[in-house]
């Protein structure tokens, strides 16, 4: 085994608020809440599902904005107005063709939506 999966990033001008975002659309939190730590604001914030289940997501600050189409991105089952209402934005929706809808964070981080199983 040359690797193996440890964590996913997301990159954010606003890692905080994006943080926060991520964290209503998925029902994670903030891991340091659990924990207790502390970090300071400039540094990555780490996301988790309180259950245990899902993966930790770092939500890292970088100072330009997303310029380009996601090479890898998440794809979540959800709902999507409900994503919408949050305040992604639709980038493509499902059709003939693909079974998913394609949606963007706040800050165009591209992902995939999924009709619930």
């Amino acid at each position: 085994m040359t690797a193996r999966f440890k964590d996913l990033a997301l990159d954010a001008t606003d890692h905080q608020a994006l943080a926060d975002w991520w964290c209503r659309a998925m029902g994670y939190v903030r891991r340091d809440s659990l924990t207790g730590d502390e970090r300071p604001a400039g540094w990555p914030v780490p996301i988790v599902d309180p259950a245990g289940d899902g993966p930790l997501i770092w939500l890292n600050p970088v100072p330009e904005p997303k310029a380009g189409k996601n090479r890898m991105h998440l794809d979540v089952f959800g709902d999507k107005t409900e994503l919408l209402d949050l305040g992604a934005t639709l980038v493509r929706a499902r059709d003939d063709d693909i079974e998913w809808d394609v949606l963007a964070d706040p800050e165009g981080n591209e992902f995939c939506v999924f009709t619930p199983k």
